[in-house]
């Protein structure tokens, strides 16, 4: 029979340490992926980058909320729209600071080259949350 190793109280410390750190690592990530999920979405589709850029900061500015990445898209009939890029700003935070975000950056955006849509997500479901990641800026 083979005889089990007897562990150290040295060692004892150490596994438990460690089964401490990666539960608390799990938690955080699980706090991390609800707090993801609990905050509001604001989605802020405009004509051009420069304008994209400009309306994200307005929004930045006037809001407690961050930027997801920007997705961008050309449609077919780009060459009939004023710019012929669409770029689509994403803040993310709590509902209210989202609408007040939303608001500065459509403003900014309407006094440039216009707004072609916007919506506000309340509460984005997981797979929403992962649609959320994508962007064509990563593609050709």
């Amino acid at each position: 029979m083979e005889k089990e190793k007897e562990v150290s109280p040295k060692d004892k410390l150490s596994v438990e340490e460690t089964k401490n750190a990666e539960e608390k690592r799990t938690r955080d990530g699980f706090r991390e992926e609800k707090k993801s999920v609990e905050e509001a979405v604001g989605l802020l589709e405009v004509y051009g980058l420069t304008c994209a850029f400009l309306a994200a900061d307005a929004g930045c500015k006037a809001a407690d909320v961050r930027l997801e990445t920007f997705d961008k898209n050309k449609p077919a009939n780009a060459d009939s729209l004023p710019v012929p890029l669409l770029v689509t700003v994403k803040f993310r935070g709590s509902v209210a600071a989202v609408e007040a975000a939303m608001e500065a950056g459509e403003a900014m955006a309407k006094s440039l080259t216009g707004v072609v849509q916007r919506h506000i997500i309340a509460r984005p479901a997981k797979d929403t949350e992962k649609m959320l990641k994508l962007s064509a800026f990563d593609k050709n």
